[in-house]
C-alpha cells in the first residue's frame, strides 16, 4: 500500500492544536533551496509572503527565529482591533520558511477565537504550493495534496469527527478523474475501491483480510457483550418485577385475613 504520511510542512504545522496561545515553533531541518528570494527595488527582501499584511494599517507583523534559524523565519500577523485601553492583537496569520531559504513555504490563517482555519504549503520548496488543509473548529478536516506539481489537487484525505482518517480518494494517471478510493476505519486502512475502466466508479473492492477479520471479531465481541447486557437487564428487572408482585400479594392477604381476637 501507498504510505500515506505527511509531507513535512503537515508534520511541523497540521497536526499542531493551532491555538493562538501556542507560540512554539518545531524544529525544522534545512534542505537545498530551489526557489530564490529576491530583492526588491526598495531594497528590501521579497520573501513570497502568504499573509495579507503589508499596507494595512490595521495589522501588525512581528518575526522571529525558530529553532536551528540564524535569521528571522516565523512571521506572525496579527489584526487590531478596538482603540485605547480596550486595543488588543489577534492572531489572525503565521508563516514560517521551514528551509531556511528565505521563502516562506508554509502559512496558516485563524479565526478571531484563534482557531486554525486552512493551511497552505509547498512541500518541496519549487515555489509552487502543493498542499491544502482544512480545519473545522480547529480540527483537522480534510487535506488535498497536488503529487504531480501541476498545481491541483490529486489526493484527498478525509478526517471527520474526532480527527482520525476515515477515506481518501486519489487521481492516481492525472486524468481528473478518481480511480482509487480508500476507506479506513478505526485509523486502518479497510478496504480500497479501484476503478479499472474510468467511468469514476468502483470496479474491484480489495479487502485487508486480516484487518478485516479483526474488525469483524471485534464487531462480535461488541455484539455478544451488548446482548448479555440486555438479558443482565433483563433478568434485573424480571426479579425486581416477582419481588414487587410478591410484596403486593403479602399486602392483599394481610387485608384479607381476619382480624384477630
Amino acid at each position: 500500500m501507498r504510505s500515506l504520511a505527511l509531507p513535512f510542512a503537515l508534520v511541523a504545522l497540521a497536526l499542531a492544536t493551532g491555538c493562538a496561545t501556542k507560540d512554539e515553533v518545531p524544529g525544522f531541518q534545512p534542505q537545498q533551496p530551489k526557489v530564490q528570494a529576491k530583492r526588491l527595488p526598495s531594497g528590501q527582501m521579497d520573501d513570497r509572503s502568504m499573509c495579507d499584511y503589508k499596507g494595512k494599517a490595521d495589522k501588525e507583523a512581528s518575526e522571529t527565529a525558530g529553532p536551528g534559524s540564524i535569521q528571522p523565519n516565523v512571521r506572525r500577523v496579527y489584526q487590531i482591533v478596538g482603540a485605547g485601553e480596550d486595543r488588543q492583537k489577534i492572531l489572525v496569520c503565521r508563516e514560517i520558511d521551514t528551509n531556511f531559504d528565505g521563502v516562506k513555504d508554509v502559512v496558516r490563517h485563524y479565526n478571531d477565537k484563534g482557531e486554525s482555519l486552512k493551511e497552505e504549503s509547498d512541500s518541496d520548496f519549487d515555489g509552487r504550493l502543493d498542499t491544502w488543509i482544512t480545519f473545522v473548529k480547529g480540527r483537522l478536516a480534510e487535506v488535498k495534496l497536488d503529487n504531480n506539481r501541476d498545481g491541483k489537487p490529486d489526493e484527498w484525505k478525509f478526517y471527520p469527527g474526532g480527527g482520525k482518517l476515515a477515506r481518501v480518494k486519489r487521481d492516481t494517471n492525472f486524468d481528473d478523474l478518481t480511480d482509487v478510493w480508500e476507506i479506513y476505519r478505526d485509523g486502518q486502512l479497510e478496504r480500497m475501491g479501484v476503478d479499472v475502466d474510468g467511468d469514476e466508479r468502483v470496479d474491484r473492492w480489495d479487502h485487508d483480510n486480516e484487518q478485516r477479520r479483526k474488525l469483524e471479531e471485534a464487531d462480535r465481541k461488541k455484539d455478544e457483550e451488548a446482548a448479555a447486557a440486555a438479558a443482565k437487564k433483563a433478568a434485573a428487572a424480571k426479579k425486581e418485577g416477582d419481588a414487587a408482585e410478591a410484596a403486593e400479594a403479602a399486602k392483599d392477604a394481610a387485608e384479607d385475613a381476619p382480624p384477630k381476637k
